[in-house]
């Protein structure tokens, strides 16, 4: 694959930079984790607050939807497109399934999804202050990935959660792709989706990675994030692995398409 992909697969290609530009982007950086760190810490207060009042855990995911999302990628110099989601039911519940590039996925997908969306988040996040806070209240399911009765326990609740009505998604990659490669799915979200007879709804994201790579403790890049929501995978009549393959197939396929102008 030539370098002029690498960008749209979440790849960081600008690695040889001259001493005063990365000074530029130190600041940047800087300047961007502040943002970040204001901008989330001081919503989370407020809508926190006022869902104490109205005890609304769908209001306050349109929230994070409508201007939390928007106002980090919006600040990250982030150009944002979405595909797709007009061919999609939104009436019904899926379990979306997604790559995972960088930590600004969740920003994009929450930007990207029209309805209330919960995803599945590692234990570590609840002691993560304010933000885990929020993540409990608007009922996000936390998994222990070195616990096999806890992830059982985490299956079950998500397919509960499934069967209330609700879109739940989930990275089943289970950890962020280095290289914008994407990783074998794990079979426990699909398995959730079997229980609560949903359809599973694969996304990819491309570009995440280049805009927040993985490496470094905070590098912002200005570029592109594109969105594109896949076809309804039914479940009915396939094994966990075979939906995981038919699942990660179509991520692929998505992302290899050429971007649209």
């Amino acid at each position: 694959m030539s370098s002029i992909d690498l960008p749209r697969l979440g790849i960081d290609t600008r690695r040889h930079e001259s001493a005063p530009v990365r000074a530029l982007w130190s600041l940047w950086n800087m300047l961007q984790l502040a943002f970040t760190l204001l901008w989330t810490g001081v919503g989370i207060v407020i809508v926190l607050a006022f869902g104490a009042l109205t005890r609304s855990p769908r209001l306050l995911l349109r929230t994070a939807s409508r201007v939390w999302a928007p106002g980090l990628l919006h600040g990250a110099g982030v150009r944002f497109s979405v595909e797709g989601a007009d061919a999609v039911d939104w009436s019904r519940p899926y379990m979306i399934v997604a790559n995972h590039q960088s930590v600004i996925d969740i920003c994009a997908l929450f930007r990207a999804v029209p309805v209330p969306l919960r995803f599945v988040l590692k234990q570590e996040m609840t002691r993560v202050p304010l933000v885990g806070r929020y993540a409990k209240f608007t009922g996000m399911l936390f998994i222990d990935r070195d616990s096999g009765r806890a992830a059982s326990k985490m299956l079950r609740d998500a397919a509960a959660l499934l069967r209330t009505g609700a879109t739940v998604c989930i990275f089943p990659e289970g950890t962020r792709s280095r290289d914008g490669r994407v990783g074998a799915f794990k079979v426990g979200a699909f398995q959730a989706a079997d229980d609560a007879g949903v359809d599973v709804l694969p996304i990819a994201i491309s570009g995440a990675g280049a805009v927040l790579p993985t490496e470094g403790l905070f590098r912002v890049r200005p570029g592109r994030i594109v969105v594109r929501i896949g076809t309804p995978l039914s479940t009915a009549g396939k094994d966990r692995q075979a939906l995981a393959a038919e699942a990660r197939a179509a991520v692929v396929a998505m992302l290899e398409r050429a971007p649209s102008a």
